[in-house]
């Protein structure tokens, strides 16, 4: 009987085993849930004018919370510093050349790889609410669609947050008009005084520049008040521990030498990662990323597949390991933005090479001429009073190519690609250039769209259509090749 009962008991034991065996694998196999993801996109904010990189003087308490609760990188890339390129880059994950809208106001073609359309196959909820400027198109990917509320088309996130199904995960794609020209007033924010303006070397100390400055500090302000009415919704809703939520901005600052062009002040974008279930706080990558690189992230992130056609690179590893490498090399395009142009640049390392197809003509944009600190600094170069930071958008000609070692050179002031000591390094940078153009199809057209706006000295332009775009010669659109990722 005793035996009886010890085998019963044994048997009992084993059977429990077998039980708990059986939970273990079913909890090892019970994915954790996807996180929600918000991207909020800036408009026309360069990298540096957020108080979380070093401004001492704007006020944004909220996005410096985003760094400070998670992940700030220091050298993310845009792939062009134009409005609707830029877009229409991040949302197919291709350079601008390849999606088929390379120029501003030249909407998405169908056919193009969509992320947000891969993340709603996929079971998302997608919104998009704010500027969108990439055409209609585009906005296919999405189960909703606003134009945005008040003056910096912030005003509906958190009531589109507030109704979204419960059911399922979401990805917003928040874009705000702000720090976009014209500037408009608002009762968010404490208004920035011209006296608190930090006036860069390239531009004129001017009580007009500093006015101007200021205005832009506060549209800056109201991104930054309704980025925190996001964050605190998520702690209401008790979802931010698996919310990620992505910040960064489409191009430059709106001033001369910053929107459309490929310096620092134009091309680099701020860009912070919160996610408390994942990023620890605190946490800073020096590793280079580019704008085509947040859709597939992005993909990895909720386990959804990754297009043939994407030329980015996840970075998702840098959210864990800020000092890992995904990529080496970051490529940037400056193509008509209202005036004729056609400018590539490779950032590598601490080397930052631009080449010009069309150096004979300056490098102008509307914001270098048509507003207060454009206008002044019109009005000093006519009176022969620019010192050597302030003359660059009257340089004609150009150089052809431009070599800058970043981390000496800042604003990318000294042009190092005449001189003899730097050869081996113009040499590199050029070869890795015409692989990429090669290999992504890039080309320089010869029917090129002409200037929109009339330039200073210069004849009225013909009626404006958009021309021959580059890619177009070599079917670009169609390529998916992303040229060199790393250093072999």
């Amino acid at each position: 009987m005793c035996v009886l009962v010890r085998s019963f008991n044994w048997l009992c034991f084993l059977f429990s085993l077998v039980l708990l065996n059986q939970s273990a694998f079913a909890e090892d196999k019970t994915s954790p849930a996807r996180p929600n993801i918000i991207l909020i996109f800036a408009d026309d904010v360069s990298w540096n004018d957020l108080g979380c990189y070093g401004h001492p003087t704007i006020r944004t308490p909220n996005l410096d919370r985003l760094a400070k609760e998670g992940l700030r990188f220091d050298n993310a890339y845009l792939t062009t510093s134009s409005c609707s390129p830029s877009r229409c880059s991040v949302i197919t994950g291709r350079y601008p050349h390849n999606t088929g809208a390379p120029e501003l106001h030249t909407p998405l073609p169908q056919g193009q790889v969509l992320f947000p359309q891969l993340l709603r196959d996929s079971g998302y909820y997608t919104v998009i609410s704010g500027k969108q400027h990439m055409g209609n198109y585009a906005l296919t990917a999405f189960d909703h669609v606003s134009k945005g509320k008040g003056p910096g088309r912030e005003a509906d996130w958190v009531p589109i947050l507030k109704k979204r199904p419960k059911d399922k995960p979401f990805f917003c794609w928040f874009a705000s008009v702000d720090a976009h020209r014209a500037w408009q007033a608002s009762k968010e924010y404490q208004p920035h005084q011209p006296s608190e303006v930090v006036v860069p070397p390239y531009l004129i100390d001017s009580p007009e520049t500093r006015r101007d400055l200021a205005q832009y500090y506060d549209e800056i302000s109201r991104i930054d008040f309704f980025t925190g009415k996001i964050l605190d919704e998520l702690k209401t809703q008790g979802i931010d521990d698996n919310t990620l939520v992505l910040f960064f901005a489409d191009n430059g600052r709106p001033f001369p030498r910053c929107k459309t062009r490929l310096y620092d002040s134009g091309i680099k974008t701020p860009m912070m990662v919160r996610w408390p279930a994942v990023v620890k706080p605190e946490t800073v990558s020096k590793s280079l990323v580019s704008s085509i690189d947040i859709g597939p992230t992005v993909l990895e992130l909720a386990g959804a597949p990754i297009d043939p056609r994407i030329q980015g690179v996840s970075f998702q590893k840098l959210l864990t390991q800020p000092d890992a490498i995904t990529r080496d090399y970051a490529f940037a395009e400056h193509n008509w933005h209202v005036f004729k142009a056609h400018e590539r640049m490779v950032r590598s390392g601490d080397w930052l090479y631009i080449r010009n197809a069309w150096p004979e003509q300056r490098n102008l944009c509307v914001e270098s001429i048509d507003f207060p600190s454009g206008e002044v600094l019109w009005q000093r170069f006519k009176a022969g009073k620019l010192n050597q930071y302030q003359q660059d958008v009257f340089l004609k000609p150009r150089p052809k190519e431009e070599l800058y070692l970043v981390t000496e050179d800042p604003y990318q002031f000294n042009n190092l690609a005449a001189k003899p000591e730097y050869a081996d390094e113009l040499a590199r940078l050029r070869g890795v250039l015409n692989q990429w153009t090669e290999e992504t199809g890039d080309t320089i057209p010869e029917n090129p769209t002409l200037d929109r706006n009339q330039r200073p000295g210069a004849p009225k332009p013909p009626e404006f259509e958009h021309r021959e775009m580059p890619g177009d010669a070599k079917q670009a659109h169609a390529i998916n090749a992303p040229g060199p990722v790393r250093a072999r």
